[in-house]
């Protein structure tokens, strides 16, 4: 599923220090493609796992694909972080995101949109979870 900001309701403001935006960064690539600098197989290149997770478990995001321009763009929420796996942990649900959220060690979650009809992915947000968090809103 993709998790925002918004799941974190109750643990102080996000939106502050440490929530970076790759929307910039990502308009930056679709016109490069649209101009014909990037290939197809330049931006469509999103690796088997992440793939898979997002069939499995995306959440549906409101647009098209900007590549293929096909409906299918899901968000597929990562956190990674001290006493997790160094692939990261997929976010699932918005109590997940919650239950992250409260961990006494910091992590950060990465938002990525990802179509799974002509792989394009990109990183859309990136914000801090744990202690850092949760020390800022009190």
């Amino acid at each position: 599923m993709g998790f925002g900001v918004g799941s974190l309701r109750g643990t102080g403001d996000a939106s502050g220090s440490g929530h970076v935006d790759y929307r910039l960064a990502r308009q930056h690539v679709v016109n490069e493609f649209r101009r014909g600098r990037l290939s197809r197989r330049d931006v469509c290149d999103a690796h088997p796992e992440l793939l898979r997770v997002a069939r499995n478990v995306g959440g549906p995001d409101a647009g098209p694909c900007p590549i293929c321009e096909e409906p299918g763009l899901v968000l597929v929420t990562f956190v990674f972080g001290d006493g997790l796996p160094a692939s990261g942990r997929c976010v699932t649900s918005a109590k997940e995101m919650a239950r992250f959220s409260r961990r006494g060690q910091d992590s950060t979650c990465y938002v990525v949109e990802v179509c799974t009809g002509c792989t394009w992915n990109h990183l859309r947000r990136s914000f801090p979870l744990g202690r850092r968090l949760l020390l800022r809103a009190r």
